[in-house]
């Protein structure tokens, strides 16, 4: 306020000895096609006051200069014909007529990227026009005279417009900007910010500056449009930023509309920031105030969700309820993006998968092969069996069987993998993935892709040998029955107490085996052989023709059963619920299938 007060009397008792910008006749009305030879104002008294004259008054009293423009009844009229035209040759004609200033040329400037944006017109003749030319001479000649808002536009319009960033013109609007950050409002540097960004990208030296501003002053931002640009446009450039805008979102949870809060999101599932406290907070005002929610952001939020691994069951029951009546007008990608994204998040919703599974019958001769296989890992991933599922897997083997030369090795492989664990791998998937050929080419990769698609592999021998009596091979050499060792993993406190409690119950420890390694890709939490009266015999003198090299060479004795202990942790099971996710479900089948009595722990 004081400050305020300060340049008013300023301009009242030293407005006689200085010329205000709206009366400076030799620099704001050049006629086209003319230079102005500068000449030196006369020193007034007070000048201490205000060195840089020109420019500071474009800054600071743009409001003033503004009021004083409108009353102008020809710069009214330049105005409103600026405004109202329709087409670039009407904006050009204007230099033609009028004598312009600096900020009149800014607006034509601007309003001519609008209109070519608008129109989608070509620029480059535009930008070869002797009369668009005229306008940069008058901008550059008379740049400190624009005023921050136009001077802020006609940037962003030079950029839009495809004028050359090496020319001198353009090196000076940028210049001009640069000097001016400071008197720039938030707002506009926000606005400054975001173009920037997506125009220029991070080698920008005037955005780093620009940010560096947005930093400091981040205490001035309001408004959830300005936090919504910022975040989705701006947050993944500084990080530091990105931290004050999250606690701003924070503070405006409440006021963000359905779109807003599908913008946050897919800002923070983009950059990988995981904002706990800031997405409940969005979730519980998303549930709480917003009932009908437009397709895009349903999609779009559940794939932030899945993205980020955040998991909020109220939303995402939310989510499918609504995306339900949808999904028989939805594209392929969509159908196939949003059940990827349920698949990640572990949660199944059994309206919303069976209808993505009649969509398929319905709309086979529109579904990709990408697309079909990406319907059926997530099935498998959830352990989905469609209620029709004779019609569904007669459809998929139909399209497949025909196209598995076409698909790339590790597609192929998670194909034939889902397929096994929802009991559907016919004996052609099979062979196309177990033949030497196949698995020749990753023999020697320890990259950890080429490991992932060997266990893959082994559970896929696995399947074949356990659940396919009537495959008859190929099958996989034993060199590739042993998978890479398992990085080393923190003990949790249900296997710890798993173990406590065996090692009472064995008596001793040639009993039982901890951690097994199977020949089936499978861990064995624990193993035992008891006799028929159910006690523990001594592994090591008998035959295991689960592992790679086993110890002894007996047959179990009549009567005798082997039990395996399996471990079952929170995240084996699908979100909220008691089943077990597909990969585990195929686990047990497989130890199952091999002679073992499964005991489940959890």
């Amino acid at each position: 306020m004081a400050a305020r007060l300060v340049r008013r009397c300023c301009w009242r008792h030293f407005g006689a000895f200085v010329s205000p910008p709206s009366a400076v006749p030799a620099s704001l009305l050049v006629p086209a096609g003319k230079v102005m030879t500068a000449r030196a104002l006369p020193q007034a008294p007070f000048t201490s006051f205000h060195t840089s004259s020109p420019s500071s008054w474009a800054d600071g009293f743009s409001v003033k200069e503004q009021v004083e423009d409108s009353r102008n009844p020809e710069h009214k009229m330049i105005g409103e014909l600026i405004e109202t035209a329709t087409s670039p040759q009407e904006l050009l004609q204007l230099s033609e007529l009028h004598v312009l200033n600096s900020n009149q040329a800014s607006l034509i400037i601007t309003q001519l990227s609008r209109l070519t944006a608008e129109k989608k017109l070509e620029t480059e003749s535009i930008l070869q026009d002797e009369r668009f030319q005229q306008l940069i001479s008058i901008t550059d000649s008379q740049i400190s005279q624009v005023w921050n808002n136009a001077l802020v536009n006609l940037l962003k319009s030079l950029h839009s417009l495809g004028l050359d960033s090496n020319k001198r013109e353009m090196q000076s609007v940028e210049q001009e900007v640069l000097w001016r950050l400071r008197r720039l409002t938030f707002r506009q540097l926000a606005l400054l910010a975001e173009f920037l960004a997506v125009k220029e990208g991070k080698e920008s030296k005037l955005l780093n500056e620009v940010i560096k501003k947005l930093e400091l002053r981040w205490t001035e931002l309001e408004g959830t449009r300005t936090v919504v640009t910022l975040m989705s446009k701006v947050g993944h450039i500084s990080p530091a930023l990105m931290d004050r805008l999250e606690d701003k979102a924070l503070e405006l949870a409440e006021q963000f509309n359905p779109d807003d809060i599908r913008k946050i999101t897919l800002a923070l599932a983009y950059q990988n920031r995981r904002c706990v406290p800031l997405l409940r907070a969005l979730s519980y005002h998303l549930v709480q105030k917003h009932s009908e929610l437009s397709l895009n952001i349903l999609m779009d939020l559940i794939f932030a969700y899945g993205k980020l691994n955040f998991h909020q069951p109220q939303v995402f029951q939310k989510i499918a309820t609504d995306l339900h009546p949808h999904v028989s007008t939805m594209m392929p990608v969509e159908v196939t993006r949003c059940i990827r994204s349920f698949a990640l998040l572990k949660w199944l919703s059994l309206p919303l998968f069976e209808a993505i599974a009649q969509y398929a019958l319905d709309n086979t001769k529109q579904l990709s092969v990408t697309h079909l296989c990406s319907i059926i890992l997530s099935f498998a991933r959830l352990n989905f069996q469609p209620s029709g599922s004779e019609d569904f897997f007669n459809m998929v083997h139909e399209e497949l069987q025909s196209q598995l030369d076409s698909l790339e090795p590790h597609l192929l492989t998670d194909l034939v993998w889902s397929l096994c664990v929802l009991q559907q791998a016919k004996a052609p998937y099979l062979q196309r993935v177990l033949a030497p050929d196949f698995h020749a080419r990753i023999r020697g990769d320890q990259s950890l892709k080429a490991q992932n698609l060997r266990l893959k592999l082994i559970h896929i021998n696995a399947a074949a040998k356990l659940e396919s009596p009537d495959y008859g091979g190929p099958f996989l050499p034993a060199e590739m029955l042993s998978p890479a060792e398992p990085a080393g993993e923190k003990v949790t406190q249900l296997q710890s107490s798993l173990r406590e409690a065996l090692a009472g119950l064995l008596g001793s420890r040639d009993n039982g085996r901890f951690d097994v390694r199977t020949i089936y890709g499978w861990q064995i939490d624990a193993e035992m052989v008891v006799n028929s009266e159910n006690k523990p015999l001594p592994l090591k003198d008998f035959a295991a023709p689960h592992l790679l090299r086993s110890e002894g060479t007996k047959p179990l004795p009549p009567g005798a059963r082997r039990v395996a202990f399996l471990r079952w942790e929170f995240p084996n099971f699908s979100n909220r619920s008691k089943d077990l996710l597909g990969r585990y479900v195929m686990a047990r089948r497989h130890v199952q299938a091999a002679g073992f009595l499964v005991v489940d722990v959890s």
